[in-house]
């Protein structure tokens, strides 16, 4: 499920991103994608190309797999002050973002790729 108001569009320095046509509400489940799990050994592979930057960590009761989610979420650029979070779904393998403040029509949506939405922690392309 992708929320009928979204589209891909080009952002002046990121590449693709994803904005919105219509306002967002808070609390709004924008996208729900279900998620290829991989293991460890995949992962290594998968370091090696170009899917390394879209890939997450998938860690049900502490398990070190990885995922890649379907449908549109790995095109959420980052943000460490970002306007949606993402959430695992184990059981169902699926990945949902869901909006952390209103949205303004032709605004991106972003994500935190540190998990929560306001966590500042620099992620690896940063901390270099």
């Amino acid at each position: 499920m992708i929320l009928h108001s979204l589209y891909i569009g080009i952002t002046a320095t990121k590449g693709r991103g994803i904005f919105t046509t219509m306002p967002i509400e808070t609390g709004t489940v924008i996208e729900n994608a279900p998620v290829i799990v991989m293991a460890p050994a995949d992962r290594k592979i998968l370091d090696q190309t170009l899917l390394h930057d879209y890939i997450f960590e998938w860690q049900p009761e502490g398990q070190q797999l990885c995922c890649m989610a379907l449908g549109w979420v790995p095109l959420y650029n980052h943000s460490y002050q970002s306007n949606c979070e993402y959430f695992m779904d184990y059981e169902e393998q699926t990945m949902y973002i869901q909006t952390v403040r209103d949205i303004s029509p032709g605004e991106e949506l972003t994500i935190n790729y540190n998990g929560d939405w306001d966590n500042e922690a620099k992620v690896w392309f940063d901390a270099v």
